[in-house]
């Protein structure tokens, strides 16, 4: 993965983020939404295309384009800067492989020792009851 030529490749939007800030929120678009096409990008090889759309696609839309937004600032630039980090952030963790759980046996001697106790507890309840008469 490139992440320069990704970069370049983003397209941006800026709105009008919703919130308090008075009259300042009416007037300035310091939200702003980055979309990413991740078919079309020439930062990615093939595999690192399916893999992230295997990954994302809860997060990808049927157009197969990747958007997120921000609006955590009152400023278009930190907006977009923490956009941007949050893209490829997300797209570095869509591109790590899952390690495939190892089975693991459970000892023998811990198997054991949970047979001994129960065995422990039942004959203390027996011993609770009272004795049979014939």
């Amino acid at each position: 993965m490139n992440t320069e030529k990704l970069i370049k490749e983003l397209t941006f939007k800026a709105m009008r983020s919703s919130g308090p800030g008075g009259q300042h929120v009416n007037k300035t678009s310091s939200k702003v939404e980055v979309s990413f096409s991740i078919e079309t990008s020439q930062a990615l090889s093939d595999q690192e295309k399916q893999r992230m759309q295997q990954k994302l696609q809860n997060k990808i839309s049927s157009e197969g384009i990747l958007s997120l937004q921000s609006s955590e600032t009152r400023s278009q630039h930190r907006n977009k800067a923490i956009v941007i980090e949050r893209l490829i952030n997300l797209l570095k963790y869509s591109l790590k492989p899952v390690k495939k759980r190892k089975k693991t046996k459970k000892p023998r001697k811990a198997i054991e020792k949970r047979l001994k106790a129960k065995k422990n507890t039942a004959l203390k309840k027996a011993n609770r009851k009272p004795p049979k008469i014939d």
